[in-house]
């Protein structure tokens, strides 16, 4: 990395990933559905918003040559993967109208990606920051 995100970049990921935590979460709220599926799907949300950037993470360390284990590596991606499938699950069988399913579905997909650019430009930011890559490696 040469270079250090732009303010614009920065702040288009940050409006991103707030723009669809909290469509999700409206959403989530006006949804005439039991307080245990609103749970469901809350918690799918912070999973997958967790899991993500701990993809993002472990796949950027490899990158750098920071040492990742195969089995921390594969969970991350296990684990965005399967907040994916479990949300699919849920809207498949919930009794939701088809508009209300791409909804929650597509905010869900907006929130990962803008989390993972999140992370990312939080990480560039750092490291261009900090004088030595080694002394990048402490902070993230």
């Amino acid at each position: 990395m040469n270079q250090k995100p732009s303010n614009a970049f920065v702040a288009a990921s940050w409006a991103t990933l707030l723009t669809g935590i909290t469509a999700y979460l409206i959403g989530l709220w006006n949804a005439e559905m039991m307080l245990n599926e609103k749970g469901y799907y809350f918690s799918i949300l912070m999973f997958g918003l967790f899991s993500a950037i701990s993809l993002q993470k472990s796949v950027r360390d490899q990158l750098e040559g920071i040492p990742v284990t195969n089995i921390y590596y594969g969970l991350s991606w296990f684990s965005t993967l399967l907040a994916i499938v479990l949300l699919t699950v849920g809207l498949w069988n919930a009794d939701l109208l088809l508009s209300e399913k791409g909804f929650y579905g597509m905010s869900f997909l907006l929130s990962l990606f803008a989390a993972i650019a999140v992370q990312k430009n939080t990480r560039d930011s750092i490291a261009k920051e900090l004088p030595a890559k080694q002394d990048a490696e402490l902070y993230y």
